[in-house]
């Protein structure tokens, strides 16, 4: 991770540098394409290897973090709020939480599956596209979904879909900055809360991915 933090930085302070001489013929000028890809794709790689990371501390940590009640309605509203504050493609992102819905749990594994979620979701849903994210309970357990009317998934790809790096189509999922590593990170955080996911999807309709949580995770609280 470091010398690609050094690598980036002075990719960064290349293309900072041709910005300034732009108006310059020479070979500065004529490197900005190359350079400013480069510094792209040192960024990309960068995302890899945080996700990497993620992806081992889960595995190595996993049920041996400390686990608590967690204010998911909060967690979700701060990471919904962020998804709202970043969007540049006029969505619509809705949500509907119940505010008594409390689960018990690890806090850094539980904010990486929803906002790995809610993110897919940005990353796949078009120009005015609607994003709804829901959180709830019944009798037998507590789920968390994202629905979107994204660009959608072939049924046959979604058995494959966790594994890691998998892509459905290598091209797109490049272009949306995504690692390959979001729904492998969801997985193994979901396993360590007993939880499953649920992935149903549509071309050219939409994606919904809903995780389910046993009900013995569940802490409801009364309002004060």
């Amino acid at each position: 991770r470091t010398p690609l933090i050094v690598l980036r930085g002075y990719l960064e302070m290349m293309v900072d540098e041709g910005g300034e001489k732009n108006g310059n013929t020479g070979a500065l000028q004529s490197w900005q394409m190359p350079i400013k890809e480069m510094s792209t794709q040192a960024v990309r790689m960068g995302r890899i290897i945080e996700d990497l990371l993620k992806l081992a501390r889960v595995e190595s940590e996993g049920l041996q973090q400390k686990q608590e009640v967690i204010n998911v309605p909060q967690l979700l509203a701060s990471l919904v709020a962020n998804a709202q504050k970043t969007d540049d493609k006029n969505r619509q992102i809705s949500h509907e939480f119940d505010q008594s819905l409390f689960l018990h749990g690890r806090p850094g594994e539980l904010e990486s599956v929803f906002g790995n979620l809610i993110d897919n979701a940005m990353q796949y849903t078009p120009e005015g596209g609607v994003i709804k994210v829901r959180w709830w309970v019944d009798e037998t357990a507590a789920y968390f979904s994202v629905s979107d009317t994204g660009i959608g998934i072939d049924a046959k790809y979604i058995p494959r879909l966790t594994e890691r790096f998998y892509r459905v189509d290598p091209g797109r999922s490049s272009a949306s900055g995504g690692t390959g590593l979001g729904l492998a990170i969801v997985k193994h955080c979901l396993e360590h809360h007993d939880a499953e996911l649920q992935v149903a999807s549509e071309i050219n309709v939409g994606s919904s991915f809903t995780c389910r949580f046993p009900r013995y995770r569940v802490h409801l609280r009364t309002a004060a």
